[in-house]
């Protein structure tokens, strides 16, 4: 081990803390959509999405509580920011909002792919719980590009810009 590498259990909080943040993350985007869009026909897709992110957070919050994990100090900024882009892409119009999906869940596609890469058999049970989300997660993307994301307008742009600041939050609440 190198001077500045982390130990297993810093590992596997770091996992934790960035999962639960993003799960986090993305119930406040579903919420900020759901405010906009809730009334409209797309408002069940959505809903049936943030249902199942609100089963990805409640699922964290437990490991945090659990294992004695430090969520990260950002939540305050996540819960402003997740429910400002959820709302913003949804005044753009419903392929905007289901362009962010895409953007959002592409990121945490590899985002969870890394992490079940990472954690060996000393941790199935979470590396299962990962991958299970992970798939469902790719649902979402799925149902993104069902409902015209592709379509939306600067699609290319906006979800290159959503991609970044994915990356970044994922950066940040690893660390903070």
């Amino acid at each position: 081990m190198l001077p500045g590498d982390l130990n297993e259990r810093e590992k596997i909080a770091r996992i934790i803390r960035v999962d639960h943040a993003g799960e986090y993350g993305a119930k406040r985007i579903y919420a900020g959509q759901m405010a906009v869009l809730g009334n409209k026909p797309v408002g069940e897709v959505i809903r049936h999405m943030a249902e199942q992110e609100d089963r990805h957070l409640a699922a964290f919050n437990e490991l945090v509580a659990e294992r004695q994990i430090r969520p990260t100090a950002l939540l305050p900024l996540w819960h402003v920011a997740g429910f400002a882009l959820g709302a913003a892409t949804a005044l753009m119009g419903e392929k905007a909002a289901m362009a962010c999906t895409v953007a959002v869940e592409e990121v945490i596609d590899r985002h969870y792919e890394a992490q079940e890469k990472l954690l060996g058999e000393n941790e199935e049970d979470l590396r299962k719980k990962i991958a299970k989300f992970r798939a469902e997660e790719n649902e979402h993307k799925k149902t993104g590009l069902e409902h015209g994301a592709e379509d939306a307008p600067g699609y290319e742009l906006l979800k290159a810009g959503i991609k970044s600041a994915t990356s970044l939050a994922i950066w940040l609440s690893e660390r903070v």
